[in-house]
């Protein structure tokens, strides 16, 4: 089985986040208690052995036009669910769908329970065959003339699942077999914030116990021992709960499940280092960086030997389903901030061991992180943002509906224009413009306008080669909830294809008031055509004289004539080279050139000002 994305519901703050995806890898990013460390745990008690306890359960929200109580409850379920798919032998072995539902909850109680979506059966009791010992399935199969293939527990418990879905009317949660549950993904959590060799060191051996133990020649032998020794203490419990029921009449039922499992005999095994010789240290004497380290070299071994089991490993295909010998496991490697107390040689270390183990056949990869570096390393349909509001977990992707044609196209800008995907996530608003001569110029024109960088304001400028780009750019990050401004020439209004005409503008932002607010033509109000246009004659012919003189001083008239000419900026660009020894190479360096010869906020022009205001009470 593997395990696609899960839903997690009352789990401490993630009280009801839906499909995170378990990638190759999925980055989980967001702030410190966003929910990053809760989405592995919960991911862990869906499928392995995490115990649950009373504070993982997230207290219930007070009803709407409610008061809110003093003392707040917990929530009465806690449920992790997860959408698997199976692999052909499992389909033909278990009589299952490609894909399957599965989840393990608990309440207040706090024992999980393992179940999956499936046919009811109609007869009660066969939707929980584990509460029965074998006489009594045996009875039962007799009753409703079930043929099997032998008298052993498995064969019945099989031969009555099939029995109970050909007699179902409805669906509901069945609990699920034992085997099938033995097929679930196996997890190795490593967490980079408890910096512990000691645990990577058992979470790797442990895996390579399990992986002895699932040896045929060994197998069957524990198989048997443990089947026998789980019968006989039912047969115990059994007398157990008949004493207690017959003490306690009160009582409607009793019941009491063993659970043996001779394949959780590994405890651990402690590690010792010496830097010299006979000299023995115990690592909680090391440093962090030097355990860091340690743990990073075992995790390297551990990625050494998946490596070895994929090369080893079936294929699994079609003709499978007729192996003897299921195909390989599922695993998921769970990393908790790893870089931590890394040096940055070891940070892309970790970074590459990421990326290789989520390269394996059957291997992915959650990591959970702060680090700009493994949340720019990914694609961005790959980063997962989780984020508290109001005390409770929400989650974010961007990138994520590749179904709509643009979204590949707008992903590409976005990789050529070097948008990170960590400025996606934390930038608090973006300013979309045209092309170099607003990269160029915009920084320091905001700067001088609003005191303070772009930057320092949690504002992120980005330049799209044309105007084409720049619009395509703001309605992506629009559609994914980020908030934009963009920034175009006036003259855009009638720029080919009608792009930028208000019913189109409509289109890509939703409503008037929308385009209104965040499409800014720049020169419209004095009815210019392009940036240049906004600063006065007087502005150019004193800038110039400093900076491009000439023979004989430039005059606010050379600009004045410039303006009646088809592309005004152009007209200055090439006159300024013309006829000055040191004149600008082009437009995107003339203007950079005006703006760093600016003193004043005042020599900003007003349009362009009331932009910067705006933008920085978007980002604010």
């Amino acid at each position: 089985m593997h395990l696609k994305n899960y839903t997690v519901m009352g789990f401490r703050s993630l009280q009801n986040v839906r499909d995170i995806p378990v990638g190759s890898p999925t980055i989980l990013a967001g702030h410190n208690d966003g929910g990053k460390s809760a989405a592995l745990s919960a991911l862990q008690f869906l499928v392995a052995d995490y115990k649950l306890s009373e504070v993982d359960r997230t207290y219930e929200s007070p009803a709407e036009g409610s008061k809110e109580q003093s003392q707040p409850r917990r929530c009465e379920l806690t449920a992790v669910e997860g959408i698997f798919t199976l692999d052909p032998w499992e389909q033909s072995h278990f009589g299952l769908p490609e894909t399957v539902l599965i989840r393990r909850q608990a309440g207040e109680e706090l024992i999980g329970r393992l179940e999956y979506w499936a046919r009811l059966p109609d007869d009660e009791r066969l939707q929980d065959l584990s509460r029965f010992l074998v006489p009594e399935l045996k009875t039962i199969v007799k009753e409703l003339g079930v043929s099997t293939a032998s008298s052993k527990r498995a064969d019945l418990e099989a031969a009555l699942r099939t029995y109970g879905i050909e007699h179902s009317s409805s669906m509901g949660w069945v609990q699920i077999p034992s085997e099938l549950e033995k097929r679930m993904p196996r997890v190795l959590p490593f967490d980079g914030k408890a910096a512990k060799p000691d645990q990577a060191v058992k979470v790797a051996l442990k895996e390579r116990f399990e992986s002895h133990v699932d040896d045929n020649q060994i197998s069957g032998q524990l198989q048997e021992l443990e089947s026998e020794v789980k019968e006989r203490l039912r047969i115990d419990a059994k007398s157990l709960c008949d004493h207690i029921h017959a003490r306690c009449p009160d009582l409607t039922e009793v019941f009491v499940e063993p659970d043996v499992a001779f394949d959780y005999g590994f405890r651990g095994a402690p590690l010792k280092i010496a830097r010299n010789s006979g000299e023995a240290v115990g690592l909680d004497r090391s440093g962090l960086g030097s355990n860091r380290r340690i743990s990073l070299a075992i995790w390297e071994w551990m990625s050494e030997l998946l490596e070895q089991e994929s090369r080893t490993a079936p294929e699994t295909t079609d003709d499978n389903a007729t192996n003897e010998g299921p195909p390989p496991l599922q695993t998921i490697i769970l990393y908790d901030e790893p870089d931590t107390h890394l040096d940055y040689k070891h940070q892309r270390t970790i970074m590459q061991l990421i990326r290789d183990q989520a390269a394996l056949p059957n291997v992915n990869v959650v990591v959970a992180t702060h680090s700009m570096n493994l949340i720019d390393g990914v694609d961005i349909s790959d980063v997962v943002h989780l984020k508290l509001e109001n005390g409770r977990t929400t989650i974010e992707r961007l990138g994520s509906d590749t179904h709509h044609s643009i979204d590949l196209h707008l992903k590409q800008i976005a990789a050529s224009l070097g948008l990170r995907n960590s400025v996606l996530l934390h930038e608090r608003c973006f300013l979309a413009v045209e092309g170099d001569t607003e990269q160029q110029a915009i920084p320091i024109l905001f700067r001088l306008s609003e005191g303070m960088s772009l930057q320092a304001a949690g504002i992120a400028l980005w330049a799209c080669f044309n105007n084409e780009g720049a619009l395509h750019l703001a309605s992506y990050l629009v559609k994914h909830g980020r908030s934009v401004m963009l920034m175009v020439d006036a003259d855009s209004r009638t720029a080919a294809k009608g792009l930028f005409k208000v019913d189109r503008l409509i289109r890509f932002f939703g409503s008037r008031e929308a385009v209104n607010k965040m499409v800014k033509f720049v020169g419209e109000p004095q009815q210019f055509n392009e940036l240049e246009e906004l600063f006065s004659n007087e502005l150019w012919a004193k800038i110039a004289n400093e900076i491009w003189p000439k023979s004989d001083p430039w005059l606010p008239s050379d600009f004045a004539e410039l303006r009646n000419s088809r592309k005004f900026s152009t007209s200055v660009q090439l006159t300024l080279r013309d006829k000055s020894d040191v004149g600008p190479g082009g437009k995107p360096e003339m203007m950079y050139q005006l703006a760093c010869a600016l003193k004043r906020p005042e020599d900003v022009p007003t349009q362009l000002r009331e932009v910067f205001a705006e933008l920085r009470q978007a980002a604010e």
